[in-house]
């Protein structure tokens, strides 16, 4: 995973990002982490929580691994990262917490009901999230994906009935790029947003909005 990392940092440029490596839904190597960063960079102002894998397969075959490996990547990150992020957050008075969550949040379908069970857990974490940290200074919201293309979707994507299904049953008639995302997220972290607390955005060219 460090190699990875490092990797994604000097595309990124080296001079603009840097990368840490940890599990981030392993408290102590959180809590090790964070102050790494807080040490070397200064206060952690906005945190994006965007770790988080995807199993697919039918609910009568899910094993009990396959649960808490789920879980632990999509839901327990999310907690651990918001919480030891929130703490430092909150004691200065200011920070941006995004959850990433999914359409799955609201709307499931064959194959992915762990998932979307994490997913709609996360919606409901950021709402709490939101309850407990707005009088501190701290804004929790989250930004709910559609369809993208994504190494997690090729799959999909090479699915010829799923795409045609997908492009038919989605108003724009389109996957999502993820450039789409950006304005959402910049929005989201910006002052812009600092009477916005404990909400969902999604980003799902429409699929939500109809039948």
């Amino acid at each position: 995973m460090a190699e990875r990392v490092d990797q994604l940092a000097t595309e990124f440029g080296a001079d603009r990002v840097r990368g840490e490596a940890f599990d981030a839904a392993e408290p102590d190597e959180v809590r090790r982490a964070i102050d790494g960063i807080e040490d070397r960079l200064g206060p952690i102002e906005i945190l994006v929580n965007n770790a988080g894998t995807q199993l697919r397969g039918d609910i009568l075959d899910y094993t009990d691994s396959d649960w808490d490996a789920i879980t632990r990547a999509n839901l327990d990150s999310v907690f651990v990262m918001s919480r030891e992020a929130g703490r430092r957050m909150a004691e200065r008075g200011h920070g941006k917490i995004v959850n990433i969550t999914s359409l799955q949040a609201q709307a499931s379908r064959p194959g992915i009901a762990p998932y979307a069970a994490t997913k709609g857990a996360v919606k409901m974490l950021t709402r709490g999230l939101a309850g407990d940290l707005a009088r501190r200074g701290v804004q929790v919201n989250a930004l709910g994906p559609g369809y993208f293309v994504t190494e997690l979707n090729q799959g999909l994507r090479d699915d010829e009935r799923f795409d045609s299904w997908l492009r038919d049953r989605t108003p724009a008639a389109r996957w999502g790029e993820l450039d789409d995302l950006v304005g959402t997220l910049l929005y989201l972290v910006s002052p812009a947003s600092d009477f916005v607390n404990g909400q969902s955005v999604y980003v799902d060219g429409g699929i939500l909005a109809v039948l």
